[in-house]
């Protein structure tokens, strides 16, 4: 991954909220390169965390990462997943046995209705707080089933894109083959004045 970053100089680069520090390596590298061969040749990436949500929870478990990788297809919300799949998965949410809450600082306390308001919050392009208020002293069912709407429109077009696009292998092969030229277009350059830098043996 670092030596990706690095080949393209890349300035800024888009990361969850938690590989943050992963970037580090990076950096050290970019750095320790520098100072071996006294230039600044590599700049030192800066993470680039977009969005209201840079970090989603699993729905199972909301102190840990929603992941692709979790054996449990409830876990997470999938781009590719049905209506009735994403109305299942959000009905089998894990919450706790309260009441929606009333504050803020009372949510913060809760991991998975925490993670469940802020997925809210970003699909509904919502405040937190104003959604924390719409829900407030509820029961669950009106606001998974309003989680559910949102998450359903949100991602119908999407999935709709993927399908259409698969369907379509030339136009991805084509995408495919313009990307890694353009990719070495960039890339080669840059590897040759490393060897130089380095002094290595350099066949262009």
């Amino acid at each position: 991954m670092a030596a990706d970053i690095l080949l393209y100089k890349a300035t800024h680069v888009p990361v969850g909220h938690d590989q943050k520090q992963h970037l580090e390596l990076a950096r050290d590298l970019a750095f320790r390169f520098n100072h071996q061969t006294k230039t600044d040749f590599f700049p030192a990436p800066d993470p680039l965390i977009l969005g209201p949500m840079p970090r989603v929870m699993s729905l199972r478990d909301g102190t840990v990462k929603m992941s692709k990788s979790d054996p449990s297809v409830y876990s997470r919300i999938d781009l590719t997943d049905t209506p009735d799949e994403i109305r299942l998965k959000i009905q089998k949410a894990k919450t706790d046995g309260g009441l929606m809450p009333e504050t803020i600082e009372e949510m913060n306390q809760r991991p998975e209705v925490l993670n469940l308001l802020t997925l809210y919050s970003a699909v509904t392009d919502t405040d937190l707080s104003t959604a924390v208020s719409l829900f407030s002293s509820k029961t669950f069912s009106p606001f998974k089933e309003a989680l559910t709407e949102a998450l359903i429109e949100t991602l119908s077009p999407i999935r709709s894109t993927i399908f259409r696009l698969l369907e379509d292998r030339k136009h991805l092969e084509d995408i495919l083959k313009y990307g890694t030229d353009r990719a070495q277009e960039v890339a080669h350059p840059n590897l040759l004045m490393v060897k130089r830098l380095l002094g290595l043996p350099v066949f262009d």
